[in-house]
């Protein structure tokens, strides 16, 4: 009876994954105590953090939230986490888990509207290089106002549904494998400029990021004062990052520059605001439900009436209401979507309060404020990018700016040097975070939501199409904060 247990066991164990990658997350759970044991906690802590990473970059092959929350649950047992923290840290970011919860879930019931709405932009642009600019600055616009995740989620919604519309025209024989193929490396192109967007715009205001508001709330920033703090660098940064739009749509180059198949683009032409609305008047009636709602969305979050989660919460009311989706099942299958990365996200946190709690990042800190005053703006970027491309932008932000307000606090810091510092820290969390899914929740999103396979959006996939705006973002928002600074 035992020896027939272990073979079933082991062919359950992270279910249709491959062979090699079950028994690679075996050996890390097989070395982390050894490692403990024989070289300490932050040692082993870093060789966790590198094992996350690598189940994230797996993503394709497993959701990482099993190979990822067994790490973390091994990180509790050896002590390098304690539980307390982690529900800490979960509670610091439970406005991200309301966000995910509702907002993702609430846009799914405005996917009539947004799909007649960008179905018109995609057919009306005849310039591939334009169409992919104006993705990237709706997108840019549009997280400078509400939140990255939301726009993500909204761009996600749309290509998941252009995607199955070409997919059954594709069965019918309509569209050719080869311009399926086609349409699925634009798509791809698509979506990672319009990620790409939601750090040009989360950068530039109060609202934009997390992190953002964090750092106006310890610099007593308000809205304008702070959109005119970080001016300096993120309008200069924002003209480099649609000049390399414009310019990976012109070369090609990095899997950008694939145009959309003429008989896909007729495809979409059918899904017309009069194809969808003539056939019946309940059709015209629920898309005016939905563009009211979505007005009513965007007229909340600019004006921050409550909370992200539950301004999303109260939209799901409203169109479920009265577009009478009152059963319980068609509920469930909205939140569906969101509700994966939701628990894998509250795994990150827990990892996340791992670094805080072996200290992995106090020495670089302590040695950026030990630095001559002339450079240490720049050398605040650079510390907050790097660390910000392997873990959470938030974490880093917080960590950073709490560390140098006591520093201020202090006397060691002037109140020039600390906005400084504090711009520093903005940009540094924002920019260079694009270079991994890691960085911000918004790519991270986007790499585990169900349209990354559609697409053959890959981990390393993602790293390479976003490699040229890494290097634009992080250059120019490194002389920026020198130069402009000082």
């Amino acid at each position: 009876m035992t020896a027939a247990v272990w073979p079933t066991l082991g062919h359950r164990f992270l279910g249709d994954s491959p062979v090699w990658y079950k028994k690679t997350i075996l050996l890390f759970l097989v070395v982390n105590p050894i490692v403990w044991l024989f070289a300490g906690g932050q040692v082993c802590a870093w060789l966790i953090l590198g094992e996350f990473i690598f189940t994230l970059a797996m993503a394709l092959e497993a959701f990482p939230l099993q190979p990822g929350g067994l790490l973390l649950i091994e990180a509790l047992v050896l002590g390098l986490a304690t539980p307390e923290n982690l529900y800490r840290e979960v509670l610091n970011n439970f406005p991200v888990l309301l966000l995910l919860i509702f907002m993702v879930t609430a846009i799914h019931f405005l996917r009539d509207l947004l799909m007649v709405v960008f179905c018109k932009i995609l057919t009306a642009t005849r310039s591939q290089a334009m169409l992919a600019l104006a993705f990237t600055t709706s997108a840019a616009f549009l997280s400078a106002f509400l939140d990255a995740l939301t726009v993500t989620a909204v761009i996600i919604t749309v290509a998941t549904g252009f995607h199955g519309l070409i997919k059954h025209a594709r069965h019918s024989d309509t569209i050719s494998d080869t311009d399926f193929q086609q349409f699925r490396d634009f798509l791809c192109g698509l979506m990672m400029h319009s990620a790409v967007g939601t750090a040009l715009g989360g950068v530039f205001t109060l609202i934009g990021e997390p992190q953002n508001l964090l750092i106006g709330e310890q610099m007593g920033w308000d809205f304008m004062e702070f959109l005119t703090q970080m001016a300096p660098v993120s309008l200069p940064v924002f003209v480099l990052g649609l000049s390399t739009c414009l310019l990976l749509e012109r070369s090609g180059r990095f899997g950008y520059g694939i145009t959309m198949p003429e008989t896909v683009k007729t495809c979409l032409h059918s899904v017309s605001l009069g194809d969808l609305t003539s056939s019946r008047d309940t059709d015209k009636l629920t898309l005016s439900i939905q563009a009211l709602s979505a007005v009513l969305l965007i007229t909340a979050l600019a004006l921050h009436v409550a909370e992200i989660g539950l301004i999303g919460l109260m939209i799901i009311i409203l169109t479920t209401s009265l577009n009478g989706n009152n059963r319980e099942e068609q509920l469930a299958e909205a939140f569906r979507d969101g509700m994966p990365f939701t628990a894998l996200l509250v795994v990150f946190f827990g990892i996340v309060a791992m670094l805080h709690e072996q200290h992995l990042f106090s020495p670089l800190i302590a040695w950026v404020h030990s630095l001559p005053e002339e450079l240490q703006t720049s050398m605040m970027f650079a510390a907050n990018g790097i660390l910000s491309s392997i873990s959470d932008n938030v974490f880093v932000a917080t960590i950073y700016i709490e560390e140098t307000r006591a520093a201020f606090d202090n006397g060691l810091l002037t109140r020039e040097m600390f906005e400084k510092l504090a711009i520093a820290i903005n940009a540094g969390t924002n920019l260079p975070s694009v270079a991994t899914p890691n960085g911000q929740a918004a790519f991270l999103f986007l790499l585990t939501s169900p349209l990354a396979p559609l697409i053959g959006l890959s981990y390393s996939r993602m790293v390479w199409m976003a490699l040229p705006y890494t290097i634009v973002l992080t250059v120019s928002g490194l002389a920026c904060t020198t130069w402009l600074l000082t």
